[in-house]
C-alpha cells in the first residue's frame, strides 16, 4: 500500500471512529424518548418481550426508572447530558490524529486504552448497580468494537513510521 493510500485509510478509520463516538454520546440525550420506543419494541407487552420475558422485564424496569426518575427529578438527566458531552470532547481529541496520525499516535493509543477499560468498568460497576450480565456484555461490546478501528489505524501508523 502506498504512503498516500495508507494515510487515507488511517484518516478514514479515525473519522469513522469520531463519528461513531459522537453518535454514541448523543444518544444519551433523548434517553426518555429512546426508552419509550425500546419498550414498545422489546418491553414486556411486545412480541420480543413475550418471547424473551427476562429482556422485556428488564427493559420495562429501566424505562420505568428513567421515566419516573427524570419526571420527578429532571436534573438526573443532566448526568446523561454530561455523558454525551464527554463523548464529544473525547471525539474532538482525535482530530489531531486525523491531521497528523504519526505525530499524534498517542491519541490513538489513548483511545485503545479507554476502550480496554470499558470491560472492567462495565463488569465492576454493572455488578454493583445490579445490571444483568447480558446487558453488561452489550456495554462491553462498545469497547471491543471501538478498539478494532483504532488498532487498525495504529497498525498502519506504525507501518508509516517504519517507512519514514
Amino acid at each position: 500500500m502506498s504512503h498516500a493510500k495508507r494515510l487515507r485509510f488511517i484518516r478514514f478509520v479515525l473519522i469513522f471512529f469520531i463519528f461513531a463516538l459522537t453518535v454514541s454520546g448523543l444518544t444519551a440525550i433523548p434517553l426518555r424518548w429512546e426508552l419509550r420506543l425500546l419498550t414498545r419494541l422489546a418491553g414486556p407487552a411486545s412480541a420480543l418481550g413475550t418471547a424473551l420475558p427476562w429482556l422485556g422485564e428488564w427493559i420495562g424496569r429501566v424505562n420505568a426508572g428513567v421515566q419516573e426518575g427524570y419526571g420527578t427529578y429532571p436534573f438526573l438527566a443532566y448526568g446523561t447530558d454530561w455523558l454525551a458531552f464527554g463523548h464529544i470532547v473525547i471525539a474532538i481529541s482525535f482530530i489531531g490524529a486525523v491531521k497528523d496520525p504519526v505525530r499524534n499516535r498517542w491519541v490513538i493509543e489513548y483511545g485503545m486504552i479507554a476502550c480496554a477499560l470499558v470491560l472492567p468498568w462495565a463488569l465492576i460497576f454493572g455488578e454493583a448497580r445490579g445490571i444483568p450480565l447480558l446487558w453488561r456484555l452489550i456495554d462491553m461490546s462498545f469497547g471491543v468494537f471501538g478498539i478494532l478501528p483504532l488498532w487498525l489505524a495504529r497498525r498502519e501508523v506504525q507501518r508509516l513510521e517504519r517507512i519514514s
